[in-house]
């Protein structure tokens, strides 16, 4: 069992949720949670605030993203308020987790990913320096990297995000791209026309009975 340790600061990184994750595992990756984003295309589409506190299915949107990570076991960390796009997020996560044996980098949109399948990129990693989900061929989330790749990490800046460090392991032949049946992998938030279909999809999938 590992130690639980709450992770405060002056006020919450996200309005009214306090974290609370597992410490630092040995051999295991810590999933980077990304949640620094402007939203820049949900306000152009009508939103009226950041996307991942937009209302979904009765809570904000990266409360679900949060409670599916906390679901996996995982360690995971929370990176907000980063400048200078995907890539930066990314970097200023793994250097705030330096110790780590790998890394699941995660965006916050993505509402339906499911536990397991951030645990079986984890397990992959055992095997493969890089790990991409893919639903259909789609490539998706959350991408795995392995302690190796942490130097190419902490280079990243700007808006695409770690797919320089894919493309170099990728050339390398380093790359394992693992078909899954998880549709949250693929299914993130740009639009509230995004918002509305996941909104849709959960409702229609609630069974009578099901908590609200």
């Amino acid at each position: 069992m590992f130690w639980m340790i709450w992770t405060l600061s002056h006020r919450p990184p996200i309005d009214g949720i306090f974290l609370m994750t597992p410490a630092l595992a040995v051999g295991k990756p810590v999933v980077l949670v990304l949640a620094s984003g402007a939203g820049h295309r949900f306000t152009a589409s009508g939103g009226k605030l950041n996307k991942l506190h937009a209302a979904l299915a009765g809570k904000a949107v990266i409360e679900h993203v949060l409670e599916s990570v906390a679901a996996s076991g995982l360690t995971w960390h929370l990176v907000t308020g980063v400048e200078g796009g995907m890539g930066a997020s990314v970097a200023a996560g793994v250097s705030a987790t330096a110790s780590a044996d790998g890394w699941l980098i995660l965006p916050a949109d993505l509402p339906l990913i499911q536990p397991q399948s951030l645990q079986h990129v984890a397990a992959q990693l055992l095997e493969h320096a890089v790990v991409v989900p893919r639903r259909h061929a789609i490539p998706g989330h959350p991408v795995g990297f392995r302690k190796e790749c942490q130097g190419r990490l902490l280079q990243l800046n700007g808006e695409s995000g770690a797919k320089p460090v894919v493309e170099w392991y990728r050339s390398q032949g380093l790359v394992c791209d693992m078909p899954m049946e998880d549709d949250g992998i693929v299914m993130d938030i740009d639009t509230l026309s995004d918002l509305a279909r996941i909104e849709k999809l959960i409702q229609t999938s609630r069974r009578p009975g099901d908590p609200h």
